[in-house]
């Protein structure tokens, strides 16, 4: 994957594989301190510790349409070469923290990419999850929690197209407003 979404985008898919019914997704960019932390956390099935210890090997997966998972071990490789690293949290029945942390400024860090696109694909994907992506540089920060917006369509589906319209330009306009840098 060449872009950091593309990696939350397959983190969350995976919250979803595991019945999560609440997701949130956190970036934070720390200019100061020179750190990008990224954050997917899920209430789904969880893992053990054996399982935990495991799944940053590329040749365990959970998945039955292939036998390797190479996203979590490839995003903790490239985190670990941005003098960063990935830390795995979970228990069973109560769900799945993954946190990596990059240096921002790492010369081989790979661009963030377009984090509109990737929450706006998770949202229409799987609509029945409760989404909140929570965006911070420095001192500002975007949180959208689909929650109100979902009460308020009162069962349009989000992927009428002046819902997903409104969505997208939501979704863009407060990314912006936090200045951060999707390069």
């Amino acid at each position: 994957m060449r872009e950091l979404a593309l990696h939350l985008l397959d983190i969350a898919e995976n919250s979803i594989s595991a019945q999560a019914s609440n997701i949130t997704i956190q970036v934070r960019e720390d200019r100061a301190a020179d750190r990008l932390f990224m954050a997917v956390i899920d209430d789904g099935k969880g893992m053990d510790p054996e399982m935990v210890a495991r799944v940053i090997d590329p040749f365990v997966t959970s998945r039955t349409t292939r036998k390797v998972g190479l996203g979590i071990p490839l995003l903790k490789a490239a985190a670990e070469a941005c003098n960063g690293g990935l830390t795995i949290t979970s228990a069973p029945g109560v769900g799945t923290t993954i946190e990596v942390e990059f240096q921002l400024s790492h010369i081989d860090r790979m661009p963030l990419g377009s984090l509109a696109e990737t929450f706006l694909s998770l949202l229409i994907g799987s609509p029945h999850v409760h989404w909140v992506f929570d965006v911070q540089v420095d001192q500002d920060g975007f949180v959208f929690d689909d929650q109100p917006i979902k009460q308020e369509l009162d069962g349009v589906p989000l992927t009428e197209p002046d819902v997903l319209r409104f969505v997208r330009e939501y979704l863009e306009e407060g990314l912006r407003q936090v200045h951060i840098n999707q390069a």
